[in-house]
């Protein structure tokens, strides 16, 4: 993987802590999910009184050239829109310029579907994706459905390659995490917006995995964004009883914490807990649990949280 923390200085990166916002927002992030893959309340859950959930989807809003650009493509895309819609209203159609998928598990593609004859029936929406997610996108169905009838049009993305949008005021650097790849690999994002950027990196299964020389590039990711998403699925290892939870390998909320505890508290602020069970407790605002990551001084993105990258 190339270097984050070298790429950021080539490019005169201004990484703020995170908070420092002021004027007219030029560029705007909206979260419009922060759920694990089947959201919550979750099927054969219909009980389920906890706080709704939404699959993990980020909105990138660039007021600048009138664009909006979706991070992974939820089965709860219908709706996510809609909350996207009530921010920046699309100046046409369906006012998608572009969605970059992390990987091939259902919370974070499925929703490519929706843009099919069936629903939308849309024009050449971009969708930008690593090499072996584009050739699952191509060759099975029904996403190849989508590129025959030209509803998507699939753009390949380079790992650790940057990829200008709207004339360089937007760059994304896609880096590949190490992740279960069944049908393809997994990517995190770096988005670079004027002199600032963000992280998302919803899906990962260690960060001991994932490395730069002898430490964790968790630590370049905090260090290089000024909002970094990160992988929140469980809490603790105690959260699914009878199942053994080595077999699920997602880094742990307690054990992020306990990685970064030691940086000063305007790195911690940066980081934003998201793609969470609906088993995770920190679900609830109120819990203990919640309560701990803020004391500690991290965040829980939230559905239709804002945050402006000028």
């Amino acid at each position: 993987m190339r270097a984050i923390l070298a790429l950021a200085a080539a490019l005169g990166l201004a990484v703020p802590a995170a908070g420092e916002e002021g004027g007219v927002c030029e560029r705007e992030l909206v979260v419009l999910g922060a759920g694990q893959d089947a959201g919550a309340p979750q099927i054969g859950n219909a009980d389920d009184a906890g706080e709704r959930l939404l699959p993990s989807s980020l909105a990138l809003i660039d007021r600048g050239s009138n664009k909006r650009y979706l991070f992974d493509a939820s089965p709860a895309i219908t709706e996510q829109l809609a909350l996207l819609d009530g921010n920046e209203p699309p100046t046409e159609s369906l006012g998608i310029d572009g969605i970059f998928l992390t990987h091939a598990h259902i919370g974070h593609y499925l929703g490519l579907a929706w843009l099919g004859r069936e629903a939308a029936g849309a024009k050449g929406v971009p969708v930008y994706a690593l090499p072996r997610m584009a050739q699952f996108l191509r060759t099975n169905g029904p996403w190849s459905q989508l590129v025959e009838l030209g509803n998507i049009e699939v753009r390949l993305l380079a790992n650790g390659g940057i990829t200008p949008l709207d004339l360089g005021r937007l760059r994304v650097l896609p880096y590949a995490v190490p992740h279960r790849d069944e049908y393809s690999e997994t990517a995190g994002f770096m988005v670079f917006a004027g002199k600032t950027a963000f992280h998302y990196v919803p899906d990962i299964d260690s960060w001991a995995q994932f490395t730069r020389g002898d430490r964790s590039a968790l630590f370049e990711l905090v260090e290089t964004g000024r909002y970094v998403f990160i992988d929140a699925t469980f809490w603790d290892d105690n959260e699914l009883p009878g199942r053994d939870m080595s077999e699920i390998p997602h880094p742990r909320v307690r054990a992020t914490m306990d990685m970064l505890q030691h940086l000063p508290a305007d790195q911690r602020a940066k980081v934003r807990f998201i793609h969470y069970n609906h088993t995770n407790p920190i679900r609830d605002p109120a819990s203990a649990e919640a309560r701990e990551v803020e004391a500690r001084g991290f965040g829980i993105a939230r559905r239709g949280d804002r945050f402006c990258l000028d």
